[in-house]
């Protein structure tokens, strides 16, 4: 960020114009004047306009290369009425990933200046607090309850009187008594963070050979320009050590660094780490945040005061003032596309962000994505590799187990070779994971008696039911009802039967099966936050539980020094559905998951049962062969020409009305350019999407492919050039989508 002095210091002697970008989806920046004898300000100034008959905020942005015959006559233009007082500038950096952004996913600028604006709200001064120091005067007699409060007001930063007294353990009288005794003196102070600055060098971590030799390419990229480096390491191999070398380079350049995380239920855990390895916890950004803490942690982005900044995706548009280093750590998880509004992916966005400001950018993972290790293949990334778990560890024994072999009695879903081994390890002392990539209770409820199934009346989907919670929801609209006693349908009582396992039901089949153990459940539904994850967490670390079972937030990131045994229930779930990201996917998710186990000095063994036995990617995994299932993946989407070999965008119509919403589809269709097939770009579509109605919308979908290095942008902004939609309709454009459904 710039110094908050926006405008030129001389004024001028005629009206000047200025574009100004609004944060709303309205196009190109508007024209203003400035008025005769006001101050020019500067592109990346906020500033006070009219828009119609309201008063919005905008941004002066960058001039265009229009013509001045195509510029609205400045007799018709409106004028800046002011200067936003207290706010940095958006520097030009920042100015050019909006653009970028906005043209890369074909949506207005002012959309994706929003999602950066609404930020600027939280940057309101802070009001001033009255805090205390010590004078130098001193009492002849000290109690033990003025004593504690004068040590801690000597010791440490100017405090307010409630914060004294409830560190001390003592009233705020006792204050308040050595003020009036003139030991203590109040002043008034504006309120702001007052955290450590971490140190490069607080605690060097010891690194083994591998380590040191990728740590050593990873410092040495930092401050050299943009650059971007795949660290790929097995589970346990000490990625994170080692990428905090780049951080710690940073650092004693003076540069901020942003650590983008999936899940915010990883920030409290990894905030530890980086709190014993510099000395001073990062600046977190998430969702959990309260207002207090969202306010603060803005003010600190933009100051600077804030060194390292550990986030979710949105993390991406925080205006930094001086970001020198971006780490996308599991850099495959489809978290990081964001699936409604702006469909922008934060790990393409963060190496877009390196090469606009000039930075590295370090992509981190386990099994990284095909996209990136195309990249590497070509030469476009660099690559860092750690091929052994640190220290002593080794990789767990991974087995399959044929389910048509090896099936469990009616309603069970724990097979009799995984239940055996759940009862070996607990026996000797020992910690298991079950892992079910499905919420709730149960994804179906039906009636035993009529054969109704209870649906989302918003969506084409099943209510799934959470018995904690005695609700059946919509995973795709949020809809949720109370399980009812009767069936809605033909009345009849007690007839409504669960269909199919999800963690809860395995929770509960599991405290019968291992009735001594303690059982926690981990999932999005009941960790909501980064404390209740970081409570789990701890519970585990401590060996207060014995069994965990949970879906794919278990997967992430999460170090169990006593975990040795992680059981997969359905191998399958990941296959079905046509995804062409299906085997990626599974093998990551089945990867990660079974890495939990044995990352410290017992070794580790997971157990996954499917009924695909023979599939590529379960015997890639029994045998670690990622190479071989790469090599494999990579060769199929050659061959289809689908990504990373190809690029694909979705368009996906909806409507309240399926006639409408099938007429506009239809329409659509007609406008597909004739060239298109030759110039390598195919239309799919339009088709029904296979969840054909959200929230009440019907939904047709599109899908574009594109030969590698074809401008597809050009081809959709042609493509769709002219075409406007009635009230209720809406179009939403996903160029690389993670998700058909």
């Amino acid at each position: 960020m710039k110094p908050p002095a926006p405008a030129s210091e001389s004024p001028v002697q005629s009206p000047v114009r200025v574009r100004v970008l609004l944060p709303l989806p309205l196009g190109a920046a508007y024209d203003y004047l400035v008025a005769d004898g006001d101050p020019v300000p500067v592109p990346g100034t906020l500033v006070r306009v009219p828009l119609g008959p309201r008063e919005v905020s905008g941004v002066v942005w960058d001039e265009d290369s229009a013509p001045d015959a195509t510029r609205p006559d400045p007799q018709k233009l409106k004028p800046v009425l002011g200067i936003v007082a207290d706010v940095p500038m958006l520097h030009h950096e920042m100015r050019r990933f909006v653009d970028w952004v906005a043209r890369y996913y074909l949506r207005q600028p002012g959309d994706v200046l929003s999602i950066v604006l609404r930020r600027f709200s939280l940057l309101r001064p802070p009001r001033p607090v009255i805090v205390h120091r010590p004078t130098g005067a001193e009492l002849p007699r000290m109690t033990p309850a003025r004593q504690r409060v004068m040590e801690l007001a000597s010791e440490g930063p100017p405090r307010t009187a409630k914060d004294l007294a409830e560190i001390a353990g003592v009233g705020v009288s006792v204050v308040r008594g050595l003020v009036g005794k003139g030991v203590l003196e109040a002043f008034t102070q504006t309120r702001e963070q007052s955290a450590r600055v971490p140190q490069p060098d607080f605690a060097t971590p010891r690194l083994e050979a591998d380590q040191i030799h990728a740590a050593d390419a990873l410092r040495a990229s930092v401050g050299q320009g943009f650059s971007v480096t795949l660290l790929e390491g097995v589970t346990g191999a000490g990625k994170t050590e080692v990428f905090c070398e780049a951080v710690a380079e940073a650092l004693r350049q003076d540069r901020q660094v942003l650590v983008l995380l999936p899940e915010i239920a990883l920030t409290q855990q990894i905030l530890g780490r980086f709190r014993d390895r510099f000395g001073a916890d990062p600046t977190a950004w998430h969702s959990g945040l309260s207002d207090r803490d969202r306010r603060t942690a803005m003010r600190d982005v933009v100051s600077g005061r804030a060194r390292i900044i550990v986030g979710a995706r949105s993390a991406l548009f925080l205006p930094c003032a001086d970001l020198g280093l971006i780490i996308v750590d599991e850099e495959h998880d489809g978290s990081y596309k964001q699936e409604d509004g702006l469909h922008y992916h934060a790990r393409d966005m963060a190496v877009l962000r390196g090469s606009i400001g000039g930075f590295p950018v370090i992509l981190s993972s386990a099994t990284p994505s095909l996209e990136s290790l195309s990249n590497v293949q070509s030469g476009r990334y660099g690559h860092q590799k750690l091929a052994r778990r640190y220290g002593a560890a080794e990789l767990p024994q991974v087995q399959i187990i044929d389910m048509c072999g090896d099936r469990p009695p009616s309603g069970r879903w724990i097979g009799g070779q995984l239940e055996k081994a759940v009862h070996e390890t607990l026996a000797a002392g020992e910690q298991a994971l079950l892992f079910l990539n499905r919420r709730g209770y149960a994804p179906l409820t039906l009636c035993n008696t009529c054969g109704h199934r209870m649906q989302c009346p918003h969506c084409t989907a099943w209510l799934v039911e959470h018995r904690y919670l005695g609700r059946l929801q919509c995973h795709h609209c949020g809809h949720d009802v109370r399980r009812p006693a009767a069936c809605p349908k033909c009345g009849d009582t007690d007839s409504l039967k669960a269909c199919g396992p999800g963690v809860e039901r395995l929770a509960e089949e599991a405290k019968v099966v291992f009735p001594d153990a303690r059982v926690a459940l981990m999932t999005s539904d009941l960790v909501t936050g980064p404390a209740a994850a970081a409570e789990i967490i701890g519970a585990m670390a401590r060996q207060e539980i014995d069994l965990l079972i949970g879906t794919q937030i278990v997967a992430k990131g999460h170090h169990f020094p006593h975990l040795t045994l992680v059981g997969v229930i359905d191998a399958d779930l990941g296959l079905a559905g046509g995804d062409l990201r299906a085997g990626e996917r599974t093998w990551q998710l089945l990867h990660q998951v079974s890495g939990r186990a044995g990352r410290a000095e017992s070794p580790g063994r997971a157990l996954i049962q499917t009924h695909q036995p023979d599939a590529p990617v379960f015997k890639a995994l029994a045998a670690h062969d990622s190479a071989g299932f790469i090599a494999a993946e990579m060769a199929a989407r050659q061959s289809a020409g689908m990504p990373p070999f190809g690029r694909l965008a979705a368009l996906i119509l909806s409507a309240p009305d399926r006639a409408q919403a099938q007429d506009l589809a239809t329409a659509l269709a007609r406008r597909i350019p004739t060239t298109s097939a030759a110039s390598g770009i195919r239309v799919l579509g339009p088709a029904p999407a296979p969840i054909a109605v959200v929230r009440g919308r019907h939904r047709f979908r599109f899908l574009v492919v594109s030969r590698h290095g074809q401008p597809l942008q050009r081809f959709l902004t042609r493509w769709l050039e002219g075409f406007r939609l009635p009230g209720k309709a809406r179009l939403a454009i996903d160029v690389d989508p993670q998700s058909f459904l």
